[in-house]
């Protein structure tokens, strides 16, 4: 009756959606929490305090739901339609991950694990509870276990089917069903991914300091971005692909079949200039239903502003000057470093002695003085 019973969970899985489906236990990641540890141990994680309150929660699947005995790991594949790495030759539009292209696969994802789930405790009357990303569950780890992929060194799922681009779910369940084999590290000698990371964010192989990442650094920090990091950034202003895109495993990449994760019409090739008119109901408004609307219009203006430093493009000086006088000082600290890599130092000292002397942010009169330095 089990066999049968995650024959039945795995092709319901398929009708509504996904492209994997595996099964794991609870108790399948014991090495995870070592990880997770020195990772927090390092300060890795930046200012995302919710994965030190969550650890040991996060590190135990067990602990989470004490009477759950499975985990159903399902993966729906993204894959673009076209290479990610593209969008980086063009200065003056914005790249944004491919991931956030599409409309917002939490919800996506979400609807079609109640679904098999539903239809699990109905025919089992076993309890069940779904995840996507919104609890303490280390999905890419009980992926590898549950034989999805491996974690490669960039410390992404790698599929031999679908390459970097899979949203992972889970649904954790009363039902003791049997366990898949876990997939085997198939990283080998290649390092690409560790190579054409912009900011040197990986320690080690296997290893990342998300305060080095650009994907953290746009979407997950709240505060000012580093100086130093600013110029790797390129036109990168939410997330980034470079590690994903690179993996020589993309070759069996599949164009993704839900229409709805697919790009929206021209989701991932924004003009800076139009980005840096966008207040906050145009910011809502033009980022509904999306990922990108979670970070926040300021956050996302801040990523754009540095965008428009690194582009060359002195067109852009209008729309950065207003933004001197924008109401967040996250926006006006950015639109100063901006400012000073597109304009000569007597236009900056010039701009300066219009702008500095009013600003009582002291984040925002350090930028001042700092870019008058440079």
């Amino acid at each position: 009756m089990p066999d049968d019973l995650k024959a039945r969970v795995k092709s319901m899985a398929l009708e509504v959606g996904f492209d994997e489906v595996r099964v794991t236990t609870t108790r399948s990641i014991p090495h995870a929490g070592e990880r997770l540890m020195h990772f927090l141990g390092e300060g890795r994680h930046g200012d995302m305090e919710w994965m030190e309150s969550t650890a040991a929660r996060r590190a135990s699947p067990h602990l989470l739901w004490p009477e759950a005995k499975s985990i159903i790991v399902l993966g729906m594949n993204y894959g673009p339609d076209k290479d990610p790495l593209d969008i980086l030759k063009d200065k003056q539009a914005g790249a944004v991950s491919v991931y956030a292209q599409g409309k917002d696969y939490h919800d996506i994802i979400k609807k079609k694990l109640k679904r098999v789930a539903g239809w699990l405790h109905r025919s089992s009357g076993m309890a069940v509870k779904v995840f996507v990303d919104t609890a303490p569950l280390m999905e890419k780890p009980l992926g590898e276990a549950a034989g999805l992929g491996w974690q490669g060194k960039h410390t992404n799922l790698v599929s031999r089917k679908f390459g970097s681009w899979l949203f992972l779910g889970s649904i954790m369940t009363t039902a003791e069903l049997q366990p898949d084999q876990p997939e085997k590290d198939h990283c080998g000698s290649c390092r690409l991914c560790l190579d054409i990371c912009p900011t040197d964010a990986f320690p080690a192989p296997y290893e990342l300091d998300a305060r080095r990442c650009i994907s953290y650094l746009t979407i997950e920090h709240k505060g000012h971005i580093p100086e130093a990091l600013r110029a790797p950034m390129g036109n990168r202003i939410f997330g980034c692909d470079d590690c994903l895109a690179v993996c020589p495993w993309n070759k069996y990449a599949q164009t993704a079949r839900e229409v709805r994760l697919k790009a929206r019409e021209g989701a991932g090739d924004i003009s800076l200039a139009a980005l840096l008119k966008l207040d906050d109901t145009n910011f809502r408004a033009r980022f509904a239903g999306s990922p990108v609307k979670r970070t926040g219009r300021d956050r996302f203006i801040r990523n754009t502003l540095i965008a428009a430093g690194n582009s060359g493009d002195a067109s852009l000086l209008p729309d950065i000057e207003r933004l001197l006088n924008d109401a967040s000082p996250l926006v006006r600290a950015m639109a100063v470093w901006a400012l000073k890599q597109l304009t000569s130092a007597d236009e900056f000292s010039a701009l300066s002695s219009r702008f500095a002397g009013d600003e009582s942010d002291t984040d925002v009169r350090a930028e001042w003085t700092r870019a008058a330095r440079l």
